[in-house]
């Protein structure tokens, strides 16, 4: 059965940096269920094989299991943690990160009526879906090259796009499939969430990031809060607290620079917003961080 094989190449190649020798494939192998901790998602899929995993995106809650598989289509803030994992049965997951010019390139060369039609309006950024035999399939032969280093250089390019085409016309083919499209509303959107992740310590005007991603306000606030489950304004707020978490982790002793460094003018709201975020106060919050490595771009898997 390709799940029973796809857990024994997991727990065979997984490593403590989750990366492999394919370039864009992470591995991952979990012991126990830890607290819920900010991140990055990345543009990913993320499949997995064993264990459970809830990550939360503004007031949506994404949980999937072994056999299922997540995908993010814009690099959101999100807070996850894996829910079912032991030293007995660990967590395993299979991670393959997703650029736009592939996808672009992968959809230039299918034939129109290979792809469903393409459905309006920016979808979400992020969905869980049953994994289908032929994509199962197609990851187990993709992870096996790092048994067989000979053929990786030419096979594992092959693989990874039929890994893609598996997931472009799958259940959320309208998701992948304008991330490769330069004109779609999720790119502009993307282009939005860029800006903000960039600036995040900056005060903003919505009309100014509506015109950068080139909507109108109506249409950009709609399609924004579509993909990220969040207003502009309140996704700014998840990237400053996440940041000033990581912050916090180095420099426990400096919460009023923290706050200052992230945006924040009044310390007493930020320390009420933290606390409302992460259940404690910076301070309390930075001395329970203070031993522990965080990073933004913790995969998914």
């Amino acid at each position: 059965m390709a799940l029973d094989e796809l857990r024994a190449l997991l727990a065979r190649h997984a490593r403590s940096d989750q990366r492999t020798a394919i370039d864009g494939v992470l591995v991952s192998k979990v012991e126990r269920p830890g607290p819920p901790s900010p991140s990055m998602s990345g543009t990913v899929l993320a499949l997995i094989a064993q264990g459970a995993k809830r990550i939360a995106l503004g007031d949506r809650v994404y949980e999937y299991r072994a056999g299922q598989y997540l995908v993010a289509s814009v690099d959101l803030p999100i807070t996850g943690h894996f829910t079912e994992a032991s030293p007995e049965r660990p967590a395993l997951g299979f991670g393959l990160t997703l650029h736009p010019a592939t996808v672009a390139e992968l959809l230039l060369q299918a034939a129109s009526g290979d792809l469903p039609p393409a459905g309006g309006g920016a979808p979400p950024g992020m969905a869980v879906n049953e994994a289908s035999d032929e994509l199962l399939d197609a990851v187990v032969r993709l992870l096996r090259l790092l048994d067989r280093p000979r053929d990786m250089t030419v096979l594992a390019p092959l693989i990874k796009r039929e890994i893609l085409w598996r997931v472009v016309t799958g259940e959320q083919d309208a998701m992948v499939r304008q991330l490769g499209l330069a004109d779609s509303s999720l790119t502009h959107i993307a282009r939005a969430v860029r800006w903000i992740r960039d600036h995040y310590p900056q005060s903003f005007r919505v009309e100014d990031v509506a015109q950068l991603a080139g909507m109108s306000v109506s249409a950009f606030y709609r399609n924004f809060q579509a993909v990220t489950a969040m207003s502009p304004i309140q996704f700014q707020k998840q990237i400053r607290l996440q940041q000033a978490r990581l912050l916090l982790a180095t420099h426990p002793n400096d919460v009023t620079g923290v706050a200052r460094r992230v945006g924040y003018d009044s310390p007493s709201q930020f320390s009420r917003e933290y606390r409302r975020q992460f259940g404690a106060p910076p301070s309390q919050d930075a001395t329970r961080l203070r031993d522990a490595t965080l990073s933004t771009t913790t995969a998914l898997v």
